[in-house]
């Protein structure tokens, strides 16, 4: 990819590429399989990629939950222990990743990245059913599911959409638009979260944040429409096979 930038602006593959994650993670979760990988190819330093991602996915994640939140695809009310708990594991997690070595870490994500987009290459969603107006979602489940992917989100955050999709319509047998709306929200705290607690840090490029999030929001605004209308079948095999590309020359570079 360090070739391509000879040819084609840093600046424009970071734009298009945000552009198609923010479409992406609004339909499928996971934009930051995308997203991660392109900036760690410009030669960022690792902690700075993180901290920048987050910069940028805050926006997408809000536009996304918004949109879901506007179809009343999402009840604050009902999520209130999962927005909790995922305030508190993003945290803990956003610092414990700030005290890894940089050199650790660049060998590590290249490997987390490839395993989530196998992960979510092979993954089947299970049956769902559509939820009434007595359905309440248990505390407890809340808890542990936002206290896990909350920390992993503060910790690495790709696939972290993908996980709470698939996670929410294992533990509550929500329908998929409902859980889609659940993940877009909860990738939105943790993510709020992390850039919070990276900006203080010091772990931030605002310039190449800001431009990314204009692409992520707008990405994400299209993605949740189209979510709402056709359902996520359709870009799954496409966007796994990107991934491995990407990640799978990432990892060439960190090991080899």
């Amino acid at each position: 990819m360090l070739e391509i930038f000879d040819i084609v602006p840093v600046w424009l593959l970071l734009a298009l590429t945000a552009l198609c994650a923010g479409f992406i993670d609004a339909v499928v979760g996971g934009g930051g399989l995308l997203t991660v990988p392109a900036l760690l190819s410009t030669g960022m330093p690792p902690h700075m990629v993180l901290g920048t991602n987050k910069f940028a996915s805050t926006f997408g994640t809000a536009t996304a939950s918004y949109t879901f939140y506007r179809n009343k695809l999402f009840s604050p009310a009902l999520w209130r222990s999962c927005i909790i708990s995922t305030f508190i594991g993003a945290l803990i997690g956003t610092i414990a990743v700030y005290l890894v070595s940089g050199d650790i870490l660049e060998k590590l994500l290249p490997l987390l990245i490839i395993s989530t987009a196998i992960y979510t290459l092979f993954q089947r969603p299970p049956i769902h059913k559509k939820i009434d107006d007595n359905f309440e979602p248990c505390t407890v489940k809340q808890a542990m599911q936002g206290g896990f992917l909350g920390f992993y989100d503060g910790f690495a955050g790709p696939g972290t959409g993908a996980f709470w999709t698939v996670s929410s319509q294992i533990l509550y047998k929500v329908e998929l638009l409902v859980s889609c709306g659940v993940a877009r929200s909860m990738n939105f705290v943790s993510n709020l979260t992390a850039l919070v607690t990276f900006a203080i840090l010091g772990q931030v490029d605002y310039k190449t944040g800001l431009l990314m999030a204009c692409c992520l929001m707008t990405g994400s605004l299209i993605g949740a429409k189209t979510a709402i209308r056709f359902g996520a079948k359709f870009i799954r095999p496409l966007f796994i096979s990107v991934v491995l590309i990407i990640s799978c020359k990432l990892a060439w570079g960190a090991w080899f």
